[in-house]
Formats: structure tokens, C-alpha cells, sequence
């Protein structure tokens, strides 16, 4: 059986849209599940689903104080996330760039006159109109 690493697991949990909008209401402080399914339309016992899967990924933490549970986000593996995403940075800066100058070529190329096929420049000579 093959194991989940933690990259993984994180981003499964933030395929999720329900998901990435509790870990945005979690920046504000811990809540509770009856706090978190408030703006959604769904059943508690969802909202509990979603946060078991934060909850594996390490994303979030629950506290126990009586029947009081709050869930409080835990950005670590978030860190770890952007640090993996923010490696392929200079991948696409280089990328980008490259594209840029082959466009410049491009659009310095369109700016030349046009040759003949000797690939000799061609001019037509100005002719007065009478």
C-alpha cells in the first residue's frame, strides 16, 4: 500500500471549493462546525466530512472543550505548499520571457520591408503623378 505524503494530501484537500472557503474563514479565528456550515447550504454532518479531510492533511486542528469544538487552521502544510509551487516560479518567469523575445523577433521581423525572392530587399520606386 502506498502512503500519502503530506504535498499530497494537502493539495486533495484543496481541490476542494468548500474546502479552500472554510480555510478562508478560519484566518479569522476558530470556529465551530455550526459557524462554518452557516454561509453553506448543507448538513452539518457535511461540513464535519470537509473538515475530517482538512483535518488529515494536517490543515486543521479540533480542540476539545466540553461539547465545544472549535477548528482552528494550522497553515504549516499551506507554507509547504506554496514553497513546492513557488519552485516552478522561475520555470515560467524563464518561459514567459523567452515567449516574449520570440514575439519581439517576430514583430521585428513584420517591421522589415519586404524581400524578394533572391532575398534581396525590394522598393518600388515612387513614380509622380501627373
Amino acid at each position: 500500500m502506498m502512503t500519502e505524503d503530506q504535498l499530497s494530501r494537502t493539495f486533495a484537500a484543496l481541490a476542494d471549493p468548500t474546502r479552500r472557503a472554510i480555510l478562508s474563514r478560519l484566518t479569522t479565528g476558530a470556529a465551530t462546525v455550526g459557524e462554518l456550515a452557516a454561509p453553506f447550504a448543507m448538513t452539518f454532518a457535511a461540513v464535519s466530512k470537509h473538515l475530517r479531510v482538512l483535518e488529515h492533511a494536517g490543515l486543521v486542528s479540533r480542540g476539545r472543550d466540553a461539547q465545544y469544538r472549535p477548528a482552528t487552521l494550522n497553515a504549516r502544510p499551506l507554507a509547504a505548499a506554496s514553497r513546492w509551487i513557488g519552485d516552478y516560479a522561475r520555470f515560467w518567469t524563464d518561459s514567459v520571457g523567452a515567449l516574449d523575445d520570440y514575439l519581439n523577433a517576430l514583430q521585428q521581423l513584420g517591421d522589415q520591408p519586404p524581400s524578394d525572392a533572391s532575398g534581396h530587399e525590394s522598393y518600388e520606386k515612387e513614380t509622380p503623378h501627373d
